[in-house]
């Protein structure tokens, strides 16, 4: 590491006592970049998914920096279930790091889901090579907010 380049961005699985901190980067970063979405759970009930069925049961990555966890990023076979960043480490390269990881875990292609209203989501995945497939009115997710679909195969 240079100086002043900042602490090392390690991408690791994640264990049982990351649930919070991945839980937490989710609530913070789903506050930020999705500020008129209104959630279909309570904070609490996000941690508590987290701790009982994300971290144990799904492919569940996090980026560490500094000892905490600063994004996080859950598979699901060929679906990219969700990739979030901590607000302060965006624009740092993480979300690429993991769209990388995503394509070498799920060679074949992956899809995944992103509300309409998040444009930024929808130019970072497009840099990547997804291709917008379906859009829909939100009557098929938790929140009722008009979604699309994005496709990258090889």
């Amino acid at each position: 590491m240079s100086a002043g380049a900042g602490p090392e961005i390690v991408l690791r699985r994640a264990a049982g006592p990351d649930a919070a901190a991945v839980a937490d980067v989710w609530l913070r970063s789903y506050t930020a970049a999705l500020p008129t979405v209104v959630r279909a759970h309570t904070d609490d009930e996000v941690r508590d998914y987290f701790r009982e069925v994300v971290v144990p049961s799904r492919e569940t990555w996090v980026a560490e920096a500094g000892g905490g966890v600063v994004g996080m990023m859950v598979l699901a076979g060929d679906l990219l279930s969700q990739l979030y960043l901590d607000p302060d480490w965006r624009g740092r390269g993480i979300g690429d790091r993991f769209v990388t990881l995503a394509k070498e875990r799920s060679p074949g292609g992956l899809t995944l889901w992103t509300f309409q209203v998040n444009k930024p989501a929808h130019r970072f995945y497009e840099r990547h090579g997804f291709v917008a497939v379906e859009s829909t009115d939100g009557s098929g997710n938790e929140e009722r907010e008009p979604d699309v679909r994005y496709e990258w195969r090889p």
